[in-house]
């Protein structure tokens, strides 16, 4: 077990910088205001979200962005590690008053095959899987895993993307040819060259995940378990909380409660996982992957929860006292994708509440997210029809 960062406290903070300026970034502003902390953050494009909430500085600009602020955090697990290394090295010289999350949450996070070998070294369970360098050891995966498996880039990928099912021996050729190039490094699939990552196929109930904040003693506090329905590899909606999976529960917490302790981590990280069955029938929770950051299926949380995601992960970074977690009120959160929908008619339904990213439409992106939570937990289900029936786009929504 490590010990968890300590740096000064939170009365000697007053500017946060965020690596990264998306919608993200922008609620985590929105939850630092009422604080009392303001926001900068570091991103190449000048009209992002975050852009309303604080001055954008580009990488162009990375030393101005670094006086700027007295504390550091990200909103994107692909952010540079090297970067992340500075600043942290920054804060243990006394220069800084901390980074967090630390590096070695996004090494793991942004490498599949650490991340699953870590998941198994802790004793978290996860689907079978072997490294894949080359068109004979895919040849050789579909062997050992059987098939279907799943192909995917070890690093990179985002939202479904850098992923190839096979079904049959047929599919060798096809998934080496879209993905084989990021081995070597060719190509727009991963940022760096590293193996490929073959998993095997399982049969899950539903997708859930877990979030959990860790504060600078080292205290954790988690969220209910949420599930997941997405869309070709993205979100379209959320259930807080998951119905029937209080049995499961105390599983998902020592796992990610296991992860964070390991990593000494700070602030707030999600863990996505599936439900299936184990040998003996019973429900079980396969870990899939981490993000080392606040996350898409605890955007409910600002409203259904007592303390949200963003407000926890800015309590941690400044080393202020963690919130409760509890949720106040059953709720769904939806995405909006591509298209925005007519607001009046949105907040025509009864306990819904709408949020907008500020981002020009573009087929597929997240723009926006809606979180419908009636006084009357029975009405939920037919706010959700009545939400999905006026979306423009209602992809993943009909599940």
């Amino acid at each position: 077990m490590t010990t968890a960062n300590a740096y000064p406290t939170s009365q000697t903070i007053r500017t946060i910088g965020i690596l990264g300026g998306g919608q993200l970034g922008m609620m985590l502003a929105q939850a630092a205001l009422p604080l009392g902390y303001r926001c900068v953050f570091l991103e190449d494009s000048p009209n992002c979200p975050a852009s309303l909430y604080g001055k954008v500085y580009s990488s162009q600009q990375l030393e101005d962005f670094v006086a700027a602020a007295d504390v550091f955090t990200l909103e994107f697990e692909n952010t540079p590690v090297k970067t992340v290394e500075w600043l942290k090295a920054l804060s243990d010289q006394g220069d800084k008053q901390g980074m967090n999350p630390p590096p070695q949450a996004l090494e793991v996070a942004q490498d599949r095959l650490k991340e699953k070998s870590l998941f198994n070294e802790l004793g978290i369970k996860t689907v079978p899987f072997v490294s894949v360098s080359s068109k004979a050891e895919l040849q050789s995966a579909c062997e050992q895993l059987g098939l279907p498996l799943v192909l995917k880039t070890s690093r990179g990928g985002y939202d479904g993307k850098g992923q190839f099912v096979l079904r049959d021996k047929a599919d060798i050729a096809s998934a080496w040819s879209e993905l084989g190039d990021a081995v070597t490094g060719k190509g727009n699939l991963a940022p760096i060259p590293a193996p490929l990552i073959a998993e095997g196929f399982i049969h899950f109930n539903r997708e859930v995940s877990i979030i959990a904040a860790r504060s600078q003693d080292g205290s954790i506090r988690t969220y209910d378990l949420v599930e997941n329905h997405h869309h070709q590899g993205i979100l379209a909606k959320t259930q807080a909380p998951a119905v029937g999976t209080s049995h499961l529960l105390t599983m998902a917490q020592s796992a990610i409660e296991t992860l964070m302790t390991h990593l000494d981590y700070v602030g707030v990280i999600a863990l996505e996982l599936f439900v299936s069955k184990d040998s003996e029938g019973r429900d079980t929770l396969l870990a899939n992957e981490i993000a080392p950051r606040v996350h898409n299926s605890g955007h409910w949380s600002i409203e259904g929860a007592v303390t949200s995601q963003f407000e926890n992960h800015i309590r941690a970074v400044v080393g202020l006292p963690l919130g409760d977690t509890d949720n106040v009120h059953p709720s769904i959160m939806v995405n909006v994708l591509g298209q925005y929908p007519n607001v009046a008619e949105v907040l025509a339904i009864d306990g819904a509440h709408y949020h907008t990213y500020h981002k020009e439409e573009r087929e597929e992106r997240k723009i926006g997210h809606i979180t419908l939570m009636p006084n009357d937990v029975a009405n939920l289900d037919e706010a959700l029809e009545r939400l999905v029936a006026i979306l423009p786009n209602k992809v993943g929504l009909d599940k």
